[in-house]
């Protein structure tokens, strides 16, 4: 049976026309806003998603889904603040609004510090550049949020907001897809993260067990972890629980990886893409990080194009043995 999977292509904060042909151009369906600049202090409104949305119908592709909010939409939420029910209250109604504008995808994270890398320069393959993270470069960093929270609480602070939100997210139709911490490490300057390991996203997943409830895939951030990619898309993927992937991978596990050209990391990619298909994964699959390589944009449209014909030749291989 030929795999339903479509590829995406993601664009930072705001579109443009460039990026909207080149996403073309590469024959990309799917289009991923990470970050997207809109107005709003604590929540976003319907037309402003709207536009967002027409914006890229316009332009002959499907919206994928949006990755994540502002940290200020929802920090009190992660660190379990007194103003986190007035962002609970926020954040349900940006859910609200994307469903009611057609976009059925919220990526988000549970970093309230975010994605740390000790490197953006490490040389690759032909001297091309990429992110590389030592964790004992880090391991005595400033607190970043004035205290040692312990995991337990992250965990009430998790559970709390879910209880809250999954609700919204069911009858809005909008899935909330989580992506993995990155790096996947037990605490980074007193935060602890939860979703560093198979068994942290288990738990996850069991809280309040709706369907709207679901992962962005980050294979890189899986393969950061360890040996459990495959595994990890044959348990969530027969249960429907990947909504879309993060195609990417790294050389090395924590405490210390480098990422890597897709076709030269800890993972046979061409397996994750066949796993993904045997599991009945039907969703899109879009490049995230590159390397940046010789006269490569800031964007790297060179390292993403490259990416994205590995994926394209993957996807016509599987297609045909079907």
């Amino acid at each position: 049976m030929k795999s339903k999977m479509q590829l995406g292509l993601y664009q930072f904060s705001q579109l443009n026309q460039e990026w909207l042909t080149f996403t073309k151009q590469l024959g990309i369906e799917k289009a991923v806003i990470a970050n997207p600049k809109l107005p709003g202090e604590g929540h976003w409104e319907f037309i402003d998603l709207l536009r967002l949305r027409t914006t890229i119908e316009d332009a002959g592709l499907m919206v994928g889904s949006i990755e994540n909010v502002p940290i200020s939409f929802y920090d009190k939420i992660m660190l379990g603040l007194p103003e986190r029910d007035e962002q609970i209250e926020n954040m349900a109604i940006t859910i609200r609004n994307m469903g009611r504008a057609g976009i059925k995808i919220l990526g988000y994270h549970w970093m309230p510090n975010g994605v740390w890398r000790t490197s953006w320069t490490t040389p690759t393959r032909g001297g091309a550049s990429v992110t590389s993270f030592d964790y004992d470069l880090v391991q005595n960093a400033p607190l970043s949020h004035g205290k040692v929270f312990t995991e337990a609480e992250m965990w009430e602070y998790y559970e709390y907001y879910m209880e809250a939100i999954l609700p919204v997210a069911e009858e809005a139709n909008v899935k909330l897809a989580l992506h993995p911490d990155d790096p996947p490490v037990e605490s980074l300057a007193g935060i602890p993260r939860l979703f560093r390991s198979f068994e942290g996203f288990k738990r996850g997943m069991e809280i309040g067990n709706s369907p709207m409830h679901g992962l962005n895939f980050c294979v890189g951030s899986w393969s950061e972890m360890g040996p459990d990619v495959l595994d990890a898309i044959q348990y969530f993927g027969q249960q429907s629980r990947i909504f879309y992937v993060h195609f990417r991978d790294v050389q090395g596990t924590v405490p210390k990886f480098s990422e890597s050209f897709v076709n030269e990391g800890n993972c046979d990619m061409l397996q994750v893409m066949k796993t993904l298909k045997n599991v009945g994964f039907d969703g899109f699959m879009i490049p995230d990080h590159v390397p940046h390589i010789i006269d490569d944009t800031e964007w790297e449209h060179r390292g993403r194009a490259y990416t994205i014909g590995y994926m394209t030749a993957f996807l016509e291989l599987l297609n045909l043995v079907a």
